[in-house]
């Protein structure tokens, strides 16, 4: 008896020291040829690609009279700088619910100075709900622009007008309405708008927008919503929950958004925005879009985004959120306020690896592999560097690592990598997500390393993603 328990003690010990995948029931690790074509760069990916969405309602004091947006809340200046965030969108759907007061003065001066110490731009909705009275947002309209127009990069008009304007036809005489008055030479003449902010479904609405407002000289970019994955109160299981976003049929849906209203905007010579995005609307799904799959997801998104010409994108988020008029706990948010400052989520990392690797000119990046493996790759070129962004997408049973083989690895003698992870490659994985073998602290620190790659090889773990960095 005593021999046969220790024979199943070694036999314990020897399963911990497997590698985390294969015990987890993972497969051999398959081979993987990543083409990047340099002669053939693609678009810029602006300075303010990664930005947040907030409800404004979170410009309005708590209970205890105390603003979130404030120049000394430094754990949050510190996480936007951390995170490389510098666009911060205010709307939602408290933007036009009108049981929610309408920031004043004293919110508007606390945000702006918070901006400005986080080193971000603000895109500010205006109420539109309600009969659409462009007279009750003149003056915050025309004190925004007076004190602050360096700080403001646009005024939306209205959170997602289809909702309740129903036809574009209605919705285009509201907007009218708003920008003539908004813009008349004793409220703000040079004020600069963005829209139209419709759902997900209406992106005909925003080609139709871009058509008809965009040679009034008023329009900065043209801004649409996007939540790939839908409704999150539809979604049947965590596991099918994570698949979705996973499965490479997820392209499609961005590729058909692009297709509803992009062309519309390069012919009116204007730069498009996704100005509220994530993984599932209505707050998300619990156990899915807080996940080490949301991290993977959301870098993937970043990249194919930024690959596509997008000016940027930001990303809902907050302690709650609001589904329809009703408040929600906010799954998908990429930190939550907690005692000492904000935790971030497994989604925060993948802002965190896309600001380490996404900045410079977009490369084209070919992934082939003759066993199908789920694995995504991106480049982009950068001070002298280039960036090579791989997501393994491969998760849960029989997950398979990705043996890469990078076509231009020889030509740069200085090549080194970090690795977005989770505990055991684990997808469902909510906390202990790493970069560079390192978390993000609730103070906004993070330690992450580079390593060294010295063969032509290397393996990418399932349900990770590695971000290299290539230079000469």
């Amino acid at each position: 008896m005593q021999n046969a328990a220790r024979f199943w003690s070694i036999l314990a010990l020897v399963g911990c020291l497997i590698s985390p995948h294969l015990a987890r029931g993972a497969s051999a690790a398959a081979p993987v040829t990543v083409t990047i074509d340099s002669a053939n760069p693609g678009a810029i990916i602006p300075d303010d690609f990664t930005g947040f969405s907030f409800e404004i309602q979170t410009l309005l004091p708590d209970k205890d009279g105390k603003r979130m947006f404030t120049a000394d809340n430094k754990p949050l200046i510190a996480l936007f700088k951390q995170l490389g965030i510098k666009s911060l969108r205010v709307g939602g759907n408290t933007a036009d619910n009108r049981a929610v007061a309408v920031p004043d003065e004293k919110d508007a001066d606390s945000l702006i100075a918070f901006a400005r110490a986080a080193g971000a731009k603000v895109i500010y909705t205006l109420r539109l709900r309600g009969g659409g009275k462009p007279e009750d947002v003149e003056p915050i309209a025309k004190y925004l622009m007076s004190h602050y127009k360096d700080e403001i990069t646009c005024l939306a008009v209205g959170n997602e007008p289809n909702v309740y304007a129903k036809e574009y036809p209605a919705c285009r005489e509201l907007i009218t309405r708003y920008i003539n008055a908004i813009t008349a030479p004793d409220v703000a003449p040079d004020a600069m708008f963005c829209g139209p902010s419709t759902t997900p479904g209406k992106g005909e609405w925003a080609a139709s927008f871009a058509k008809e407002f965009g040679p009034g000289g008023h329009v900065k970019f043209i801004s649409q919503h996007s939540y790939p994955g839908g409704n999150a109160r539809k979604v049947p299981d965590p596991r099918s929950g994570r698949d979705k976003l996973l499965e490479p049929s997820i392209a499609k849906s961005y590729q058909k958004m692009y297709d509803a209203f992009v062309s519309a905007t390069i012919e009116a010579k204007l730069p498009y925005r996704l100005e509220e995005t994530n993984s599932y609307f209505n707050g998300g799904a619990e156990n899915v879009s807080n996940t080490q799959m949301s991290a993977l997801w959301a870098l993937d998104y970043l990249h194919w985004w930024a690959a596509h010409g997008a000016a940027g994108m930001n990303f809902h988020t907050g302690d709650a959120v609001a589904a329809g008029d009703k408040p929600t706990p906010c799954w998908y948010a990429t930190f939550w306020t907690v005692k000492d400052g904000y935790n971030v989520h497994p989604i925060g990392y993948a802002i965190k690896a896309f600001d380490i690797a996404g900045k410079g000119r977009s490369v084209p990046v070919k992934v082939e592999s003759t066993d199908g493996v789920n694995l995504t790759g991106y480049a982009v070129a950068a001070d002298q560097a280039l960036y090579v962004t791989l997501i393994n997408r491969e998760h849960d049973e029989n997950a398979r690592a990705a043996t890469i083989t990078l076509s231009t690895i020889a030509d740069y003698p200085h090549r080194q990598m970090m690795l977005l992870s989770a505990p055991d490659n684990d997808i469902a994985a909510t906390s202990g997500v790493a970069l560079g073998g390192a978390p993000i602290d609730d103070a906004a620190n993070w330690s992450g390393k580079w390593t060294a790659v010295s063969a032509s090889e290397f393996e990418v773990p399932p349900s990770s993603a590695a971000v290299l960095k290539l230079s000469k």
